[in-house]
């Protein structure tokens, strides 16, 4: 393979089935030996109960019975408040470390967006407010020089020039 050959696929596909194969064999014996692992521990731990006797005497089995689970109640429940009191410190060691590693504020995008958009964005949809600035700017009338476009009078056209020059020099 170090030659840069590649695999074909009948073959990967082949070697992908034998590993799911040998992955299945591997959970069916996992979960094999957990019942055997329960069975022995049940039959080391929890003999079965003597039900031959009076009333009393099973009273009293019940009694030791609910002690037990007394027992381990106040177990399950001091494991848990440990559990939670480690979370919560997890959770303010996590908050502490962002805030020394400090907020990287994100680069700001460009947003096309028109001036209306924008404060009705802000303000909400119940404000109607419009920024029409081009509304408010002052008129301005350009004068338009008409030039006369007749290829036969020449000089005058000359001589609108000379007056533009003169205008230039005396400023």
């Amino acid at each position: 393979m170090s030659d840069g050959k590649k695999m074909t696929s009948s073959r990967r596909h082949h070697l992908k089935s034998l590993m799911l194969q040998i992955a299945a064999g591997w959970i069916v014996q996992e979960k094999k030996d957990l019942i055997v692992a329960k069975e022995t521990y049940m039959s080391e731990n929890c003999p079965d109960p003597d039900l031959s006797g009076d009333q009393a005497i099973l009273m009293e089995l019940c009694k030791k019975l609910h002690q037990m689970i007394d027992k381990i109640d106040e177990a399950r429940y001091d494991a848990e408040s440990k559990v939670h009191k480690s979370d919560t410190e997890i959770d303010d060691l996590k908050l502490k470390v962002v805030e020394l590693a400090g907020v990287k504020k994100p680069a700001l995008k460009k947003v096309r967006m028109s001036a209306d958009a924008m404060l009705q964005a802000l303000l909400g949809g119940k404000h109607k407010v419009t920024m029409d600035l081009r509304a408010n700017l002052k008129q301005v009338k350009k004068e338009v020089k008409e030039e006369s476009t007749e290829a036969g009078d020449w000089r005058k056209n000359i001589e609108d020039k000379a007056d533009r020059k003169k205008m230039f020099e005396t400023s």
